[in-house]
């Protein structure tokens, strides 16, 4: 059975007239980009992409692209399914040089869609931001056999986007998700 994350992929890629990179995140990340995922993350209603900073000029001005996700989110609105949030880089918790650690995903057979997920430290990071995220940061941290310097270098070499909330939202979620490695969560 495909993820529901796949399923909107496939939509888009359907749509497209042209190949585009997607770097995704969030729990789509998870179900296509890791093998034996959570169950609950195959079921997540949207796909969350990040436009890097190097290509945001190039996205922008895709029309054809925009167009697709348009008809993509009409398509899938009857299962309540769609493209969710397309973020540049910088509105996220990232590192300086995410983009050197990208990783493809593989496996979905699509025609004109390259799929990426963010390097499982850059992942966990923007799962920071929510502060809701320590099942699937944990799942991350197990499956990559992550230690707990390892994230905390991570969590120190994140950029953080110049708004207060930002800076509170990982004050709260660094001691969150290195808890994780005391078994506290």
């Amino acid at each position: 059975m495909s993820s529901n994350a796949e399923k909107i992929l496939r939509a888009l890629d359907s749509f497209l007239d042209h190949e585009t990179d997607l770097v995704i995140y969030g729990r789509a990340a998870l179900a296509l980009g890791f093998s034996n995922p959570p169950v609950e993350t195959t079921k997540s209603e949207g796909v969350d992409v990040i436009l890097p900073l190097s290509q945001l000029a190039k996205i922008e001005g895709d029309e054809q692209f925009w167009q697709a996700q348009e008809k993509t989110n009409a398509a899938l609105q009857p299962m309540g399914l769609y493209m969710l949030h397309l973020f540049a880089a910088d509105q996220l918790f990232l590192r300086a040089d995410w983009e050197e650690h990208i990783v493809p995903v593989y496996g979905l057979d699509l025609l004109h869609l390259r799929v990426f997920r963010p390097g499982t430290l850059d992942l966990i990071l923007t799962k920071t931001i929510r502060g809701d995220d320590e099942q699937d940061i944990a799942f991350m941290i197990r499956h990559d056999k992550l230690t707990r310097s390892q994230v905390e270098e991570a969590l120190e070499a994140v950029i953080i986007p110049d708004l207060q909330e930002f800076r509170d939202a990982l004050a709260c979620a660094k001691p969150e998700v290195l808890a994780i490695f005391e078994g506290v969560h």
